[in-house]
């Protein structure tokens, strides 16, 4: 068989492997088990040949602790995010991350040492010490980035890049009229909630409090869809902030919605004959900051919570099809989700096992998850056997983005990011 992919590999990633292969043979490729099955045939003939040949480590002029900090490096990138400070509530679950110095052969004395290996992070020569801070502050903080489980490289790459070329330094490299429209935002949203709480006690509003980062997260996904070409977003969502994103997202006015409640508006039939006011749709056209025109849609939505998944897909293929000449980046479904409907429903699981097919594909859905950590009365330890409630995104490999919501800014980057992701790639993401 052909050995080309030998010469483009870096020395350190061969080393690793043969290391890999030594502990369990069994472990690595059949490709790289035949060549290091060579390697070792030919390294024991020439020994016993009376000519002592140098081991891999040796020839290529790497110590083993570059191979070891090599392996922290990856390790960050694969289970970081269980490390990350995502939860607001509580501490987070010890999920054995494998993350201690002692899991790579290094130790406290290391951490001053020099590590060629640091350039993987943009540290040449950089210390054990400086690495790992690095690391930490990547991929342990408000954001915990989940896509090692991708299979394709160019998507790990591009992924990997969008989120270690940040400086950390500079939080997320927000300029001040940023900055200031997602204050604007985040200020709309929990006015609308505070006033709606005291002005009407009674009635059910299922508001959005604790995540209301939400709003401007969807408002930069919109916003940078429009510079990327998205001429139409589809939204399905379920009851809770409903009337905030109707607000303070899609244009619905206060007096629309303060009449709704006050019970002196006649209802809009076309979108539910009589339906409640958190189960009805709504249909907008925005203006972008450059002046060009954005459309938005929110689907109607009965009680089940997950039940409109289908119909924002249906809503999204048939526009693709009939209205932008199956150009997907011009048309963009988001969902939003409540964390144990996303988990606990199989209709969610239905609709991302078929999303992937000619018949429903539709270049990629935006996934929200308002994550408030319990379904009904259940506690999430209680409601679910996966480690994430986004534990469906492996099923097509898309990345899930876990965000602290008590950090807007956390939240925007990662809405960008995703939106970013889905326009170049046409795949699933989700932000929980």
């Amino acid at each position: 068989m052909s050995f080309s992919y030998i010469a483009n590999a870096h020395p350190s990633y061969i080393e690793a492997m043969y290391m890999q292969y030594q502990a369990d043979a069994s472990s690595v490729a059949d490709g790289w088990r035949e060549f290091f099955q060579g390697f070792d045939f030919a390294q024991k003939n020439a020994i016993e040949g009376g000519d002592l040949a140098a081991s891999p480590l040796s020839a290529s002029g790497i110590s083993s602790k570059e191979i070891a900090v090599l392996d922290l490096i990856h390790a960050y990138r694969q289970r970081g995010h269980l490390l990350s400070t995502t939860n607001p509530i509580r501490p987070r679950k010890n999920r054995q991350p494998h993350l201690d110095l002692g899991n790579f052969g290094l130790a406290e004395s290391d951490l001053e040492q020099k590590f060629v290996m640091g350039a993987e992070v943009g540290l040449p020569n950089g210390s054990l010490a400086e690495i790992i801070a690095r690391l930490q502050k990547i991929y342990c903080g408000n954001i915990g980035f989940e896509y090692s489980f991708i299979e394709n490289k160019e998507k790990r790459a591009w992924l990997r890049r969008k989120v270690e070329e940040r400086d950390p330094a500079k939080s997320y490299g927000f300029t001040v009229a940023e900055k200031q429209r997602i204050l604007e935002k985040l200020s709309s949203a929990v006015g609308f909630e505070q006033f709606l709480a005291k002005k009407y006690i009674a009635q059910k509003r299922f508001g959005l409090e604790g995540g209301e980062a939400t709003i401007p997260a969807l408002d930069a996904a919109i916003q940078r869809g429009g510079e990327l070409g998205v001429k139409e977003v589809i939204i399905g969502m379920a009851h809770r902030g409903r009337l905030n994103v109707l607000a303070n997202v899609m244009g619905k006015t206060y007096e629309y919605i303060f009449n709704e409640f006050e019970g002196n508006v006649i209802p809009d039939l076309s979108f539910g004959d009589g339906d409640v006011k958190y189960h009805m749709g709504y249909s907008s056209e925005i203006r972008k900051s450059d002046g060009s025109s954005i459309y938005l849609k929110l689907a109607p939505n009965p009680s089940h919570l997950e039940a409109v998944n289908p119909v924002v897909q249906g809503l999204a293929r048939a526009k693709a099809d009939m209205l932008y000449g199956s150009e997907y980046d011009s048309i963009l479904p988001i969902l939003i989700h409540g964390d144990a409907a996303v988990a606990g429903q199989g209709i969610g699981y239905e609709l991302i096992q078929m999303s992937q097919l000619e018949g429903y594909y539709t270049g990629g859905t935006m996934h929200f998850v308002i994550n408030n950590q319990v379904g009904f009365t259940t506690d999430f330890e209680d409601a679910r056997s996966s480690t994430y409630c986004t534990g469906l995104a492996s099923v097509v490999q898309a990345p899930v983005f876990h965000v602290n919501g008590d950090d807007p800014e956390a939240v925007v980057f990662a809405s960008r990011l995703a939106l970013e992701y889905r326009q170049e790639f046409n795949t699933d993401v989700f932000i929980d």
